[in-house]
């Protein structure tokens, strides 16, 4: 699982690769390290259909089931303590602070964001997967100079609780897809790899093709195609 990562070229670097002729960011600094729940910029298509630079928090909302379970736990702790609970204000404030990767495509709770008015970029310089004995953070790039690519993402905007001192709020949202990891990050995480978009055809198509286009999307880099940039670090580049 993918829970850290980079993004430290300019906003002038995504918006011409990306193709995105609105900037709505502000003044988005080098990132060097970008954690769950953090604002981190993305490239969005406008309902316009014109595509946009933005900044959203990383963390997709969770899915009903989930929260219903951490609801049903802390609803047992209350009450064990004689205290009256209010099952569904409860389930209304439970904090969820969002699924950063998503690998289940073919859950009917990610398919309602698949279309391409969800779909968005996520601008990266490298990603970190842990691997507490090969040294714990193990930086990926696609090369040492560590030049921009894109997560594929999905984004909402959503009203939810994501930390409890927060309260109830509205954000934009954001998460991308992940997938069976190449043979540079099976070595240190054998579970997963982010579906990363390295070329304009590939950005074109992940922004414009059909949902029922996205399994085949799903897909991870070649072996080789990836390189070991850092290790042991919460911050790259």
């Amino acid at each position: 699982m993918c829970n850290l990562y980079s993004m430290t070229r300019t906003q002038d670097a995504i918006r011409a690769f990306a193709k995105a002729l609105r900037d709505y960011a502000g003044n988005v600094p080098p990132l060097p390290g970008i954690f769950p729940d953090y604002a981190a910029p993305i490239v969005r298509t406008s309902a316009d259909g014109v595509r946009e630079l933005a900044t959203a928090r990383w963390g997709m909302p969770t899915s009903q089931f989930a929260l219903m379970e951490a609801t049903k736990k802390r609803a047992a702790k209350l009450e064990a303590k004689g205290q009256t609970v209010d099952f569904k204000e409860l389930l209304r404030m439970e904090p969820d602070s969002g699924t950063t990767n998503i690998r289940n495509i073919g859950s009917k709770h990610w398919q309602r964001w698949l279309g391409v008015e969800n779909r968005c970029l996520v601008p990266f310089t490298s990603f970190s997967e842990f691997n507490r004995d090969a040294g714990g953070d193990i930086w990926f790039a696609l090369s040492e100079d560590r030049p921009l690519a894109f997560f594929a993402g999905i984004w909402t905007n959503w009203t939810s609780v994501r930390k409890v001192r927060e309260g109830e709020t509205t954000n934009d949202l954001f998460g991308f897809l992940t997938t069976e990891p190449n043979a540079e990050v099976k070595a240190i995480h054998p579970k997963a790899m982010p579906v990363i978009l390295r070329t304009e055809a590939e950005i074109e198509r992940w922004m414009t093709a059909p949902a029922n286009e996205v399994p085949e999307m799903q897909r991870p880099l070649p072996d080789g195609a990836l390189q070991v940039v850092a290790r042991g670090t919460k911050q790259d580049g």
